[in-house]
C-alpha cells in the first residue's frame, strides 16, 4: 500500500465512522477489513492529523448564547466565563479574573500607553497576569487613590508597582484624592503642571483596563469599603440615583453622570474621556454588579468585556 492510498483509506474509515456514524462492524465489511484493523486506522487516523476531536462542555452553548446576546445589545465583544455549580463570588470572581489576564495579554503591544483604573477586580486580575517583558509599555493611573486617612496611596502604588513589574513598564502614577472635599479644589489642583502631565499621559493611554463598582457587590468594592465615601456622600448618591461606578465616576442606570454631584469632585476618567480611548477592556463578576455593569455599557465605556456567566444571565434579565 503506497502512502498516498494509505491515507486516502484511514481517512474514508474516519469519514465512515465519524461523518456517518458507521460502526466498526460496518466499516470493517465495507473495507473487507477486520474490526481490529479498523480500529487501528482511526487511531492512524487521529494521530496523522486527519481527525480533529473538539469536546463542548454541557454549558457552552447556554454560555455562547448569552456572549451573543450581550455583544449584539451593546455592541462590544465579550466573553463569559462558565460558572461551575457551587463557586461562589471568590470563585467567579477569580474565574473572571483569569479570562481577563488572558485577553489583556493578547491586546497589550509594544509602546502601548496603558490606562489602569484600581480596584478588587484589577488586582484581583494583575495577580493572574503572566510576566513578560513588553518594549516601552507606560502604565498611567487612571483615578485619583488618596482617602481620608492617606491608606489608599499605598494601596494603589503596590498595584501599579506589581503591574510595572510584570511587565517591566514605567508607572505614571495620579497622587491626588479619588474625591476631593471641594469642587473647586479639584479644578485649582487640574491647573498644576505635575497634575496636567498626568492628564495628559491619560489622554495618550491606548488600551484601558477597569471594571464597575457596586454598592452592595458580594465581593466587596474597595472603594465603598476603604474610607473613601462618608455617609453623607453615599446620602448624596441615593438622591442622585446613582447605581455605582466606573472609574470612580458614578453613573445612574441610563449610563448618565454628569449632573451626579460628586462627580464633581472625584478624579477618575469620565465615560467621555474613556470613551475616546481605543480599546476599553471592560472586567466584571458578581450577580449584583449587574445594574452598573449595564449603566456602564449604556454609557459606552468599554470596546470588550469579560464577565461571568451568572452575571451576564443577570444583566440581561434587567428589564
Amino acid at each position: 500500500m503506497t502512502p498516498g492510498s494509505r491515507s486516502d483509506d484511514l481517512f474514508e474509515a474516519a469519514r465512515m465512522y465519524y461523518a456517518e456514524g458507521r460502526t466498526m462492524e460496518a466499516i470493517a465489511g465495507g473495507l473487507d477489513v477486520s474490526r481490529s484493523t479498523v480500529s487501528r486506522m482511526l487511531r492512524d487516523a487521529r494521530e496523522a492529523g486527519l481527525v480533529q476531536i473538539t469536546l463542548r462542555p454541557p454549558d457552552a452553548h447556554r454560555v455562547e448564547e448569552l456572549r451573543r446576546r450581550i455583544a449584539h445589545k451593546y455592541g462590544v465583544r465579550a466573553r463569559v466565563v462558565p460558572t461551575r455549580a457551587g463557586d461562589g463570588e471568590h470563585e467567579r470572581l477569580q474565574a473572571v479574573a483569569d479570562a481577563g489576564a488572558d485577553l489583556l495579554d493578547e491586546m497589550l503591544e509594544p509602546g502601548m500607553t496603558l490606562g489602569i483604573a484600581w480596584g478588587t477586580t484589577i488586582a484581583t486580575l494583575l495577580g493572574s497576569v503572566q510576566a513578560r517583558p513588553i518594549p516601552g509599555l507606560r502604565i498611567v493611573q487612571l483615578n485619583g487613590a488618596i482617602n481620608t486617612e492617606g491608606t489608599g496611596l499605598t494601596y494603589v502604588s503596590t498595584v501599579l508597582a506589581r503591574a510595572a513589574m510584570l511587565w517591566d513598564a514605567t508607572v505614571h502614577h495620579f497622587p491626588v484624592p479619588a474625591f476631593f472635599d471641594y469642587a473647586a479644589t479639584r479644578e485649582a489642583m487640574w491647573r498644576e503642571r505635575s497634575v496636567q502631565k498626568v492628564l495628559e499621559t491619560q489622554r495618550q493611554t491606548t488600551l484601558a483596563v477597569f471594571s464597575v463598582g457596586a454598592f452592595d457587590a458580594e465581593v466587596p468594592s474597595h472603594v465603598y469599603t476603604n474610607n473613601y465615601l462618608t455617609r453623607e456622600d453615599l446620602t448624596s448618591l441615593r438622591a442622585d440615583s446613582a447605581v455605582g461606578d466606573v472609574c470612580t465616576v458614578f453613573l445612574r442606570a441610563d449610563g448618565s453622570f454628569r449632573d451626579i454631584s460628586m462627580n464633581a469632585r472625584g478624579s477618575g476618567t469620565d465615560p467621555s474621556r474613556l470613551s475616546r480611548i481605543a480599546h476599553r477592556l471592560l472586567v466584571v463578576s458578581g450577580s449584583r454588579k449587574a445594574l452598573p455593569l449595564r449603566a456602564a455599557l449604556r454609557a459606552g465605556v468599554a470596546t470588550d468585556v469579560v464577565v461571568d456567566e451568572l452575571t451576564a444571565a443577570s444583566l440581561l434579565s434587567l428589564r
